[in-house]
């Protein structure tokens, strides 16, 4: 603190510094301090012209040099600004497209503590005689909505790929069966570009997530596609559902509003899978600590897939299967009843033949697909909000609304 402020071309006396955190018993962690720290010191020693910072919210890390840099988790102090009804809102540059989102809350990027210094000094009754910076929300929804991956590219399988479809308009988690090389990894990849865009609250919830845990792209500032998670099968339970001395998001928060691929599902530790069964019925994840206790949002829509023996060709006619009867039952019972039944919709993926991957007509792509999907879940919603139903999706029907929709 004290070289950055040096460095800065500022002086403060070689004295003892008391800093007071209040309240005393909320826990701070983070770097985020520096900056408004700093900013109260030299105000005590004069380089401020303000007296009252009441309408400003400084969040920043400081270097020795006395740059100001970015900090993960700036979304939510945002929208803490707006809640609290603090008009101004001072963090680093590298931050700003981030918080821009917030309508509410006018953002000042600054580089240096200098920097803030002089934007402090230049204020007038609270005003800052500076433009903010600004977004535009609905561009960065429309940007990056083009995928490296489409369906065109899969040949065959088109039970599969209209089972995706069916999952993808009604949210409902899929696990596909079939043996290697028949196209389940590469299906599930393409799953997400037939998914429906993410409206703004549902970016705002997303990029809320990605910033806490720091994964966010602070170029993006928003994440403008629903995110797609496929984590190696040798992830603790702790990496899938979070945790950690300071609880942070795992895998399901991180594919909130967004599609969570689990490949050659029977690999996963078993106590890694049953700790899934809460999020997929809650859609939340709960992590309790002696000194706290944290929930995070995990409204996901589950894709997975696996081998129908450990040798991958039981039942199919271009291989011998290798497996005894045994060995099949082992493998299928590594997944659980309770997490299969969470699992919608079950599909054979068979091998293709070769005749298929030669055949020279195109297959139909995303884009066709994901505008049926679109009409579906626009025909899903205006029947729940006919009947007055807060839920959005076929998946999230209970039985009573299934029996009053389905007649």
């Amino acid at each position: 603190m004290r070289a950055a402020i040096k460095n800065s071309g500022y002086m403060i006396p070689p004295t003892f510094i008391t800093i007071n955190l209040a309240p005393a018993d909320l826990k701070k962690e983070g770097s985020g301090f520096d900056l408004p720290i700093a900013v109260g010191i030299l105000g005590a020693y004069g380089a401020l012209r303000v007296s009252d910072l009441s309408n400003f919210l400084l969040v920043g890390e400081l270097g020795l040099d006395g740059s100001v840099r970015p900090i993960p988790g700036m979304l939510p102090v945002a929208i803490l600004a707006r809640e609290k009804k603090i008009p101004n809102l001072i963090l680093p540059s590298a931050n700003a497209p981030e918080a821009a989102v917030v309508e509410g809350v006018k953002v000042y990027p600054v580089s240096s503590l200098t920097d803030v210094i002089d934007l402090l000094n230049s204020s007038v009754v609270g005003v800052v005689q500076r433009e903010p910076f600004r977004v535009n929300t609905q561009q960065l929804l429309g940007e990056l909505q083009h995928f490296t991956v489409d369906f065109c590219d899969v040949r065959g399988q088109h039970t599969a790929k209209r089972a995706l479809e069916v999952a993808a308009a009604g949210g409902h988690n899929i696990l596909m069966i079939g043996p290697p090389g028949s196209g389940k990894t590469m299906l599930a990849k393409r799953l997400p570009s037939i998914l429906a865009p993410l409206t703004f609250e549902e970016a705002l919830e997303t990029t809320k997530i990605h910033s806490v845990a720091g994964v966010l792209d602070s170029a993006a500032g928003l994440v403008s596609q629903r995110p797609y998670r496929s984590p190696h099968h040798t992830i603790s339970d702790a990496g899938l559902i979070g945790g950690g001395i300071m609880p942070r998001p795992g895998e399901v928060s991180l594919a909130h509003n967004g599609l969570l691929f689990l490949d050659e599902l029977p690999e996963f530790p078993r106590n890694v899978l049953e700790v899934m069964r809460q999020p997929l019925e809650d859609h939340a994840v709960t992590i309790a600590r002696a000194s706290m206790s944290l929930s995070f949002p995990a409204r996901f829509m589950l894709a997975a897939a696996m081998n129908p023996c450990p040798c991958g060709y039981f039942n199919d006619k271009s291989r011998e299967c290798m497996c005894t009867p045994p060995m099949i039952q082992r493998y299928v019972a590594k997944v659980s009843g309770p997490l299969l039944d969470r699992i919608d919709i079950h599909i054979e993926v068979p091998a293709v033949q070769y005749k298929e991957l030669r055949g020279g007509a195109a297959a139909e792509g995303s884009k066709q697909i994901r505008s049926r999907v679109m009409a579906a879940r626009e025909h899903q919603r205006t029947r729940f909000k006919t009947a007055g139903e807060k839920i959005y999706a076929n998946a999230q029907m209970t039985t009573r609304q299934i029996r009053v929709h389905s007649n």
